[in-house]
């Protein structure tokens, strides 16, 4: 066990890059040791190597769709550190076609890691957080759980029942002293985000949001964190929108914008 033993520790799953990232850099800024846990290996190790900070991160190359890989995270987590207080199921994959050309492997590839790996993972960590006095756990679900889009069946379907699986979490862990919340991001400004949005999508996302922008990984990070915090003491099973408004919107949002021009 580390000598920051006595720190709060968070694991954060898809924690080598963009959300996952900003969001162990929140709790690391705050005092907390983290725990990476990534399928990722090359860009877990080179984000392990960036942050230099043996002393509060344990980076874990694992799959989190994989329950012997998640409970030997786990296990990793409490030698190094001895407690877990918080976990981030972040971890997630897309795969971006219509329903009749997804095929079933595509479509068990994304549940098994956004839905499978946030159940395992929850169920692997919550022993530990009640054993500590309680805890609290985000899922990081999407937009596209909350409102379906095209070309996202076995994606959107999967944040879906991540958001339920928030709620069926937080009515049982949160009797045990584990509170449980949802972020549903809009679309974020990350590398994925600019390999897979072509500039057409791009202008679509624009045209939708009244904020008339991406958000950014810290504010994904910055709710993410108040979830964590004492400061949601009794917040528990809610799902939060990070959408820049994009959830409240119907039609009409360019042809107010053009009419406040004076076009």
């Amino acid at each position: 066990m580390s000598p920051a033993a006595s720190a709060p520790v968070a694991v954060v799953t898809g924690g080598a890059r963009g959300i996952g990232l900003a969001i162990a850099r929140w709790f690391l800024g705050r005092g907390h040791g983290v725990a990476l846990v990534d399928i990722d290996g090359p860009t877990l190790a080179r984000t392990e190597a960036e942050l230099a900070d043996p002393e509060r991160v344990l980076a874990f190359h694992g799959d989190v769709s994989k329950p012997d890989q998640v409970d030997a995270a786990v296990a990793a987590v409490v030698a190094r550190f001895g407690r877990i207080d918080a976990l981030v199921n972040n971890a997630g994959v897309a795969v971006f076609k219509p329903i009749g050309a997804t095929s079933f492997a595509e479509w068990r590839q994304v549940l098994d890691t956004n839905l499978d790996g946030a159940f395992l993972c929850s169920q692997a960590c919550a022993p530990v957080m009640i054993r500590g006095g309680g805890g609290a756990i985000v899922n990081i679900a999407s937009i596209s759980g909350l409102r379906a889009s095209t070309l996202r069946v076995a994606y959107g379907t999967s944040k879906a029942a991540l958001i339920h699986l928030t709620r069926q979490q937080a009515v049982e862990l949160g009797n045990a002293g584990i509170r449980c919340n949802c972020i549903a991001p809009g679309p974020v400004d990350t590398e994925m985000s600019k390999l897979v949005h072509s500039v057409a999508i791009r202008s679509d996302y624009y045209d939708a949001i009244p904020q008339n922008r991406y958000g950014t990984t810290d504010e994904i990070a910055n709710a993410v964190g108040f979830l964590c915090s004492p400061e949601a003491s009794y917040v528990n099973g809610q799902v939060l929108a990070v959408d820049g408004g994009f959830d409240a919107a119907g039609v009409g949002l360019p042809t107010l914008r053009r009419k406040a021009a004076g076009d």
